[in-house]
């Protein structure tokens, strides 16, 4: 059974199968070793997806914080100026700016549209809040599975510790505390 992760106050967590839409608060501490196990696993793997999320987005925020500062430098007065343009990352030949009222921009998927700075600015700009508006939504969610995951770590040490007191009681070991 496929479990998903909703909500979790303290050592209980909301589960439901993928395919269904109503939530069970489940007590950490009725679920077997195996059982948290799964859980832990996925939670992992949600750690791991909203981590790569918001690294992707920090790469966005980026790549548009500095297209937008870039367009500071097109100014009437560098008009005409001898510039290098990048034809890879490490390959560079000479130019001239002979445009400082517009540029291309990249909107995604290979398209380019003209834009004049000032609109170029004001998508950028738009750009950089959404991802920041992105990145505040799934930092919380990172936060919360890194929590829910700690306290399944948590019960499945108890859970352990239990296991190996128990064995030293049957086996007629005295049991430390």
């Amino acid at each position: 059974m496929n479990l998903q992760v909703l909500s979790f106050p303290f050592r209980s967590v909301a589960v439901l199968p993928r395919e269904s839409k109503m939530a069970q608060q489940v007590e950490l501490n009725a679920l077997n070793l195996q059982q948290l196990e799964m859980l832990k696993n996925q939670l992992d793997q949600e750690t791991e997806m909203f981590a790569g999320s918001l690294q992707s987005l920090k790469a966005a925020q980026q790549k548009f914080v500095e297209s937008q500062q870039n367009l500071d430098t097109l100014t009437p007065s560098n008009q005409g100026k001898e510039i290098l343009v990048p034809l890879t990352s490490s390959m560079y030949v000479p130019g001239h700016l002979s445009d400082v009222k517009s540029v291309m921009v990249d909107i995604g998927t290979g398209y380019y549209v003209e834009k004049t700075t000032e609109e170029a600015k004001a998508y950028f700009k738009r750009k950089i809040e959404f991802c920041t508006q992105q990145m505040e939504k799934i930092q919380p969610l990172l936060q919360d599975r890194a929590s829910k995951k700690q306290a399944v770590i948590d019960v499945m040490r108890d859970k352990m510790i239990q296991m190996q007191m128990m064995q030293m009681q049957q086996a007629g070991q005295p049991t430390r505390a």
